[in-house]
């Protein structure tokens, strides 16, 4: 049994099972035994999981074992579905309890386990941290480019676009829009609807200067810095070893002079 609750080949098809199980019993139309059929075997795994992350504190002292970012993640995430399967037992008459269905909607997150078996995946993510430690000032810009913009347009088109810029929040949202280029060109039509020719021709103008600034040059700029960030461990070891190559020809070109002379 121990064997067994420690092959990593064995969790991770659990894993896999766990989160084909949550997304089947998300179906509605399934006949209401096999909801019930499908969460049994969902409590079943989380406590397959729950036995495993006590043999691992059993085997590896706690402070050991809390050390690591993935066994700080796994504990956070099978503590979360343990108390979600027993707020669904507790509370099984109460389906409309918002606290428990944002516990059973977590229990998902369990799938993410599975990252942790991906080749490099430490790699990975220590390029994302440096490529948002080096994107993030570039990010916040963006982000005020675009609370001042939500405001701007809130004043001007709340009683023209009030769907669009009814309030700040629908107007920040409005130009977040913008910025992904998805669907912007609804917003100056349904200006343009509500308003005079002229002022619709202006608006349409400073909507396209928005999604050229803060869609195409702002995020393509992020994106690039991103990128690059997240590539410059790897031409970091590129020019090591460019180096490295340089240096051993320089030599052999000197051992080459000298048996010339």
């Amino acid at each position: 049994m121990k064997k067994l609750l420690l092959n990593t080949r064995f969790i991770n098809f659990l894993i896999i099972l766990n989160a084909l199980i949550i997304f089947t019993n998300a179906f509605d139309a399934l006949p209401k035994i096999w909801h019930e059929l499908l969460f049994i075997l969902d409590s079943c795994i989380t406590l397959i999981f729950a036995l495993e992350i006590i043999l691992r504190l059993y085997h590896t002292p706690f402070r050991v074992f809390i050390k690591d970012g993935w066994n700080q993640f796994d504990f956070i995430i099978i503590s979360l579905s343990v108390i979600s399967m027993v707020a669904s037992f507790v509370y099984a008459d109460i389906n409309n309890l918002n606290f428990i269905l944002v516990l059973r909607a977590a229990r998902v997150f369990k799938a993410f386990r599975f990252l942790r078996t991906i080749p490099n995946i430490n790699h990975l993510i220590a390029g994302i941290r440096r490529a948002l430690k080096t994107s993030v000032l570039f990010i916040v810009a963006l982000l005020l480019y675009n609370f001042i913009l939500a405001v701007f347009t809130c004043h001007i088109y709340k009683d023209i676009a009030p769907e669009y810029f009814g309030n700040p929040l629908r107007a920040l949202y409005s130009i977040f829009r913008i910025f992904t280029t998805e669907g912007w060109s609804e917003i100056p039509d349904a200006i343009a609807l509500n308003t005079s020719p002229g002022i619709a021709i202006i608006s349409i103008l400073f909507f396209i200067s928005i999604l050229l600034t803060g869609g195409i040059l702002g995020m393509s700029l992020v994106n690039s810095i991103f990128v690059d960030a997240m590539i410059a461990d790897n031409n970091d070891v590129l020019d090591a070893k460019v180096d490295e190559l340089s240096a051993k020809i320089d030599k052999l070109s000197e051992q080459i002079g000298k048996l010339q002379k």
